[in-house]
């Protein structure tokens, strides 16, 4: 079942979400609901947090990525075979250099900005059968697994802008959290003023 996606302004996107055990009700179906979600918006990576559940959970399919210019094929072979339900994840270490990247989020949509973000980190989880799992990951795929555990921290991609990108783009995130904006996929916006 697709799922609607919050938006910007929604309480639950900004709150640090819960650690949750096997024994969660339907976990099977959240997850099957969140790929579906995910597709159909088009989107590489969703958390929980984004479908208004705010638990310690997200799914990420790089696979999109391969098409992306100057790319090394050690990279699209990671990234075209990058597909995973994180639970309970915990970021070991983040390690070398900063560099930026265009991002964009499905919760604030029509915007995209440069983020800075380390290229590599040391991740652990729990896989979709709670088995524990470790992963040392690095380019694009480091950058989607951060950018998905932001959100079950509680932070969007937008807190890491500076103060003046923050102002220039205001106006359009009030704009997002009101629904004033035409998306193709199913959201929820929290301040949609009724007619």
């Amino acid at each position: 079942m697709i799922l609607p996606i919050v938006a910007y302004g929604s309480p639950v996107l900004k709150k640090i979400a819960k650690e949750i055990t096997s024994d969660y009700p339907n976990l099977n179906q959240l997850i099957d609901n969140m790929w579906e979600t995910m597709y159909a918006s088009n989107g590489v990576g969703l958390a929980a947090p984004q479908i208004g559940i705010s638990i310690r959970m997200f799914i990420i399919d790089a696979s999109p990525f391969v098409d992306e210019e100057l790319m090394d094929e050690k990279e699209v072979k990671t990234l075209s075979n990058f597909k995973k339900i994180f639970i309970n994840p915990k970021i070991i270490s983040e390690d070398g250099n900063l560099w930026d990247f265009n991002e964009g989020c499905l919760s604030i949509p029509e915007v995209r900005e440069d983020v800075l973000r380390k290229e590599e980190i040391l991740i652990t989880f729990f896989n979709e059968n709670f088995e524990c799992e470790k992963l040392k990951l690095n380019g694009l795929a480091a950058r989607v697994v951060q950018h998905e555990y932001d959100h079950i921290e509680g932070i969007l991609f937008t807190d890491h802008l500076s103060p003046l990108k923050k102002r220039l783009i205001k106006n359009k995130l009030i704009s997002i959290s009101k629904g004033s904006i035409s998306v193709d996929y199913l959201m929820k916006f929290p301040k949609k003023i009724r007619r």
